[in-house]
Protein backbone atom coordinates (compact mmCIF):
# COMPACT_ATOMS: atom_id res chain seq x y z
CA UNK A 1 0.00 0.00 0.00
CA UNK A 2 1.38 3.36 -1.01
CA UNK A 3 1.61 5.90 1.94
CA UNK A 4 1.33 9.40 1.16
CA UNK A 5 4.37 11.64 2.10
CA UNK A 6 3.27 14.73 4.31
CA UNK A 7 3.37 17.87 1.69
CA UNK A 8 5.12 20.76 3.37
CA UNK A 9 5.79 24.30 2.81
CA UNK A 10 9.87 24.55 3.19
CA UNK A 11 10.67 28.32 2.66
CA UNK A 12 8.88 31.38 3.82
CA UNK A 13 8.59 33.96 0.76
CA UNK A 14 9.32 33.87 -2.94
CA UNK A 15 12.37 31.92 -3.68
CA UNK A 16 14.39 33.32 -6.71
CA UNK A 17 18.06 33.06 -6.31
CA UNK A 18 17.65 30.68 -3.50
CA UNK A 19 15.81 27.96 -5.92
CA UNK A 20 18.80 25.90 -6.77
CA UNK A 21 19.70 26.07 -3.02
CA UNK A 22 16.97 24.70 -2.01
CA UNK A 23 16.65 22.06 -4.67
CA UNK A 24 20.02 21.09 -2.67
CA UNK A 25 18.57 21.35 1.05
CA UNK A 26 19.31 17.84 1.64
CA UNK A 27 22.74 17.27 0.45
CA UNK A 28 24.96 16.05 2.96
CA UNK A 29 22.06 13.98 5.00
CA UNK A 30 23.25 10.06 5.64
CA UNK A 31 19.90 9.55 3.91
CA UNK A 32 20.95 10.49 0.36
CA UNK A 33 24.53 8.39 0.91
CA UNK A 34 22.53 5.45 1.32
CA UNK A 35 19.99 6.05 -1.97
CA UNK A 36 16.95 5.98 0.77
CA UNK A 37 16.72 9.91 -0.09
CA UNK A 38 13.04 10.00 -1.39
CA UNK A 39 10.84 10.73 1.87
CA UNK A 40 13.20 13.89 2.12
CA UNK A 41 12.27 15.42 -0.77
CA UNK A 42 8.60 13.69 -1.58
CA UNK A 43 5.95 16.43 -0.35
CA UNK A 44 8.00 19.55 -0.21
CA UNK A 45 7.16 23.00 -2.05
CA UNK A 46 8.10 26.39 -1.80
CA UNK A 47 7.43 29.99 -3.94
CA UNK A 48 9.11 30.89 -6.57
CA UNK A 49 8.61 33.10 -9.74
CA UNK A 50 7.62 33.39 -13.04
CA UNK A 51 11.54 33.95 -14.46
CA UNK A 52 12.77 30.75 -12.68
CA UNK A 53 8.89 28.80 -13.68
CA UNK A 54 9.76 29.91 -17.59
CA UNK A 55 13.39 28.82 -17.20
CA UNK A 56 13.09 25.33 -15.98
CA UNK A 57 10.45 24.70 -18.63
CA UNK A 58 12.83 25.49 -21.04
CA UNK A 59 15.89 23.53 -20.25
CA UNK A 60 14.04 19.74 -20.96
CA UNK A 61 10.81 18.42 -22.78
CA UNK A 62 8.98 18.37 -19.56
CA UNK A 63 7.86 14.51 -18.68
CA UNK A 64 4.47 15.75 -18.85
CA UNK A 65 2.28 18.91 -19.22
CA UNK A 66 -0.85 19.97 -17.84
CA UNK A 67 -2.70 23.79 -17.67
CA UNK A 68 -1.36 25.05 -14.39
CA UNK A 69 1.91 22.25 -13.76
CA UNK A 70 4.27 20.16 -15.81
CA UNK A 71 6.90 17.62 -14.40
CA UNK A 72 10.67 17.73 -14.55
CA UNK A 73 12.05 14.65 -17.03
CA UNK A 74 15.34 14.18 -14.67
CA UNK A 75 14.14 12.74 -11.35
CA UNK A 76 15.72 13.74 -7.99
CA UNK A 77 15.72 10.40 -6.57
CA UNK A 78 13.89 7.33 -6.94
CA UNK A 79 10.35 8.05 -8.34
CA UNK A 80 10.88 12.00 -6.63
CA UNK A 81 10.68 14.44 -9.26
CA UNK A 82 10.48 18.54 -9.07
CA UNK A 83 6.80 19.82 -10.35
CA UNK A 84 6.37 23.50 -11.16
CA UNK A 85 2.52 25.20 -11.00
CA UNK A 86 1.64 28.28 -12.16
CA UNK A 87 -1.93 28.87 -9.99
CA UNK A 88 -3.84 31.85 -9.75
CA UNK A 89 -4.80 32.50 -5.98
CA UNK A 90 -6.87 34.97 -4.88
CA UNK A 91 -6.64 36.47 -8.22
CA UNK A 92 -3.08 36.73 -8.42
CA UNK A 93 -0.95 34.58 -10.82
CA UNK A 94 1.71 32.94 -8.56
CA UNK A 95 4.58 29.97 -9.56
CA UNK A 96 5.70 27.31 -7.43
CA UNK A 97 7.83 23.90 -7.11
CA UNK A 98 8.03 20.88 -5.43
CA UNK A 99 8.59 17.13 -5.09
CA UNK A 100 6.12 14.93 -5.96
CA UNK A 101 6.45 10.96 -5.78
CA UNK A 102 5.09 9.68 -9.41
CA UNK A 103 4.98 6.59 -7.96
CA UNK A 104 1.77 7.82 -6.54
CA UNK A 105 -0.21 9.16 -9.85
CA UNK A 106 -2.50 11.45 -7.33
CA UNK A 107 0.52 13.18 -5.86
CA UNK A 108 0.58 16.50 -8.39
CA UNK A 109 -2.74 17.27 -7.73
CA UNK A 110 -2.31 16.45 -3.95
CA UNK A 111 0.28 18.97 -3.67
CA UNK A 112 -1.48 21.74 -6.19
CA UNK A 113 -5.11 21.32 -3.95
CA UNK A 114 -2.59 21.48 -0.88
CA UNK A 115 -0.40 24.80 -1.98
CA UNK A 116 -3.58 26.59 -3.00
CA UNK A 117 -5.31 25.78 1.02
CA UNK A 118 -2.37 26.98 2.31
CA UNK A 119 -1.66 30.49 0.36
CA UNK A 120 -5.70 31.00 0.81
CA UNK A 121 -5.51 31.51 4.13
CA UNK A 122 -6.76 34.45 5.83
CA UNK A 123 -4.11 34.84 7.88
CA UNK A 124 -0.94 34.54 7.12
CA UNK A 125 0.62 32.37 9.95
CA UNK A 126 3.81 29.43 10.15
CA UNK A 127 3.73 26.46 12.12
CA UNK A 128 6.73 25.49 14.36
CA UNK A 129 7.50 22.74 11.50
CA UNK A 130 7.42 25.53 8.89
CA UNK A 131 9.82 27.69 10.98
CA UNK A 132 11.95 25.34 10.93
CA UNK A 133 12.26 24.40 8.12
CA UNK A 134 12.66 27.93 6.69
CA UNK A 135 15.79 27.99 8.89
CA UNK A 136 16.91 25.00 7.53
CA UNK A 137 16.29 26.54 4.20
CA UNK A 138 17.89 29.47 4.56
CA UNK A 139 21.09 28.71 6.80
CA UNK A 140 23.94 28.30 4.79
CA UNK A 141 25.73 24.83 4.62
CA UNK A 142 28.71 25.96 6.95
CA UNK A 143 26.50 26.46 9.63
CA UNK A 144 24.18 23.26 9.51
CA UNK A 145 25.09 19.61 9.30
CA UNK A 146 23.75 16.38 10.73
CA UNK A 147 24.85 15.04 13.85
CA UNK A 148 27.68 12.60 14.06
CA UNK A 149 29.27 10.03 15.57
CA UNK A 150 29.99 12.35 18.70
CA UNK A 151 26.34 12.52 19.13
CA UNK A 152 24.27 9.60 21.14
CA UNK A 153 23.36 7.03 19.02
CA UNK A 154 19.98 7.92 19.24
CA UNK A 155 20.54 11.51 17.66
CA UNK A 156 22.86 10.53 14.63
CA UNK A 157 21.49 11.61 11.42
CA UNK A 158 18.97 14.40 12.74
CA UNK A 159 19.61 18.15 11.65
CA UNK A 160 22.19 20.37 13.66
CA UNK A 161 22.32 23.95 13.34
CA UNK A 162 25.07 26.54 14.64
CA UNK A 163 23.42 28.94 17.62
CA UNK A 164 24.50 31.69 19.28
CA UNK A 165 24.58 30.51 22.83
CA UNK A 166 25.40 33.62 25.38
CA UNK A 167 28.90 33.37 27.06
CA UNK A 168 29.32 29.83 25.73
CA UNK A 169 29.75 31.43 22.01
CA UNK A 170 28.27 29.11 19.31
CA UNK A 171 26.66 25.65 19.79
CA UNK A 172 25.71 22.76 17.54
CA UNK A 173 22.14 22.31 18.83
CA UNK A 174 19.51 19.68 16.74
CA UNK A 175 17.23 21.76 14.93
CA UNK A 176 14.68 20.40 16.84
CA UNK A 177 15.51 21.22 19.51
CA UNK A 178 15.58 24.98 19.21
CA UNK A 179 13.87 27.18 21.92
CA UNK A 180 11.11 29.99 20.86
CA UNK A 181 13.88 32.67 21.11
CA UNK A 182 16.96 30.69 19.37
CA UNK A 183 13.88 30.57 16.57
CA UNK A 184 13.12 33.59 16.35
CA UNK A 185 16.66 34.93 16.54
CA UNK A 186 16.87 32.70 13.02
CA UNK A 187 14.08 34.21 11.66
CA UNK A 188 14.34 36.99 9.39
CA UNK A 189 12.42 39.95 11.34
CA UNK A 190 8.98 40.09 8.92
CA UNK A 191 8.64 36.60 9.89
CA UNK A 192 9.11 36.54 13.91
CA UNK A 193 5.97 37.79 14.85
CA UNK A 194 3.63 35.58 12.63
CA UNK A 195 0.94 33.99 14.47
CA UNK A 196 2.10 30.23 14.87
CA UNK A 197 -0.57 27.65 13.32
CA UNK A 198 -0.96 24.36 14.41
CA UNK A 199 0.06 21.87 11.47
CA UNK A 200 -2.79 21.04 9.19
Amino acid sequence: MHTSPSIRKVFEGVATRKMHRLFNRHRGDPAMAEGEGQHLFAGEWFETNEREHDYMLEILPPLFMRADMFAMREFMTGSVTSIFFALTIDGKRRWFHGYCDLSDRLSPERMKAAIIEHESRPVHAMTRDERLDHIWSSTHDDYRGYAGERWPQAMRGRRTVLVYAGQSGTVLKLLDDLTEAEIAAKLPVQFRHLPETAAA
